[in-house]
């Protein structure tokens, strides 16, 4: 008598993920689209800071362009000045930005004495104070389960009557 022959183990992992990467795709097709939400700096608030560092709280307002609500299970924030990180923070803050909706969030970051100190020299430098010093803010709002939505805002600071005469 022969036996049947049995099937190749590669050949049953093909066929069980073609089901599984078809739902996925479908799955994927489901999501609405999404829009980056629209980040900015609402206010600052000084923290009692600890040692060789400066401790703030920043309060963003976030602005949902979607029709659809943003759940967030916490909050990461990075802000460049002159191109390099000069704070970073995180929150566990959670919540919802309704759709076409905003709401602000507060994240506490921390800054380095000693990059408050780069910076003041690389702006003092050459006796020239400039007008406008370029910052990006970049973070994520962390989504419950999976993912994240992440976000952006760069723009310039104006620094008149700084009291410094210009030569």
């Amino acid at each position: 008598m022969n036996a049947a022959p049995r099937p190749c183990w590669s050949t049953t992992l093909r066929a069980g993920f073609a089901p599984a990467i078809l739902a996925m795709l479908a799955a994927c097709s489901l999501l609405p689209f999404h829009d980056p939400p629209q980040v900015s700096v609402a206010g600052v608030e000084s923290l009692e800071g600890e040692g060789m560092e400066l401790r703030m709280l920043v309060k963003l307002r976030v602005q949902n362009p979607n029709d659809v609500p943003i759940d967030f299970d916490g909050v990461y924030l990075r802000l460049d000045v002159l191109d390099r990180t000069f704070a970073t923070g995180v929150s566990a803050a959670h919540g919802t930005i309704p759709r076409f909706g905003e709401g602000v969030v507060s994240v506490p970051v921390t800054v380095s004495i000693v990059n408050v100190g780069r910076y003041a020299f690389s702006l003092f430098q050459g006796g020239k104070v400039p007008e406008r010093i370029n910052y990006r803010l970049e973070g994520k709002l962390n989504g419950p389960g999976f993912g994240a939505v992440r976000f952006q805002s760069q723009g310039e600071l104006s620094l008149p009557g700084f009291g410094i005469a210009q030569p």
